[in-house]
């Protein structure tokens, strides 16, 4: 069968939802598709851009206003890419992509190919599900198969971005709001480039501990004590459970 004749009969679908579960009332929803594939990845892609508010806090200003977008948009981007090209296409259904009131969901049918391992996947050793569509990808540079799309969403949102289904995959994108009804805006101060590779660190290995951060960033325990204690102070992170056996949770 064709795969890119196969395709191109297929819907992408953008369901917007007022709340945080498929329960909630159904906002939206935009279809993009019953076109050639490239066209429609291309319009959602453009969809996103307009979903990506960028959002101002006054109470951090001090000659600019401080902006922040909704989502990572390069993050966003891979995983829409990853979706449409390893989709199970053959099963007969499209990727979904759901938008929550605190998060988006990307969906993609099928699940790791029997020559892809779970650590050669979040390492980005690609192996293409379809690899006439992945050729085609590489020729129109939509991808580089260079199997960093994976590693570029693991360094912005972790690996808990990842959630393995049985005839799935999903990717969660958090929504970072700086302003939710009923709360004031949350004045943390900013991170140093040590800080935010603690950060995303503990987003990679949530059970990391203070001696393998001393191994990785190259200096002392006493240092690495000292910047844990500013990261939880300040609301980024939260130790969960006791100091052997607990984890770290990264907090929006």
């Amino acid at each position: 069968m064709n795969i890119k004749k196969l395709i191109s009969h297929f819907p992408l679908r953008v369901s917007i939802f007022e709340g945080e579960t498929k329960g909630s009332n159904l906002f939206s929803v935009r279809e993009f598709g019953n076109n050639c594939l490239l066209y429609t990845l291309d319009e959602v892609l453009r969809y996103a851009d307009v979903l990506n508010l960028i959002q101002t806090d006054e109470s951090r200003r001090v000659v600019e206003r401080p902006e922040t977008p909704l989502f990572d948009n390069k993050a966003f981007r891979e995983a829409i890419i990853n979706a449409v090209l390893h989709n199970l296409w053959i099963s007969g259904n499209e990727p979904m992509i759901s938008v929550f009131s605190d998060r988006i969901e990307i969906l993609s049918r099928g699940t790791l190919p029997p020559a892809q391992t779970m650590e050669g996947f979040f390492l980005g050793e690609s192996v293409p599900v379809n690899e006439k569509l992945s050729e085609i990808f590489l020729q129109l540079h939509i991808s580089e198969k260079s199997g960093r799309g994976v590693p570029k969403i693991i360094e912005t949102y972790g690996r808990e971005a990842f959630t393995f289904r049985e005839n799935s995959i999903v990717v969660t994108i958090p929504l970072h709001r700086i302003k939710k009804i009923g709360n004031k805006v949350e004045n943390k101060k900013g991170l140093n480039a040590r800080r935010q590779r603690i950060i995303t660190e503990m987003r990679d290995n949530p059970n990391i501990t203070t001696s393998e951060l001393h191994q990785i960033l190259g200096i002392s325990e006493t240092a690495v004590e000292n910047n844990l204690t500013f990261l939880k102070e300040n609301g980024y992170v939260e130790r969960v459970g006791a100091k052997k056996t607990g984890y770290w949770k990264v907090l929006e």
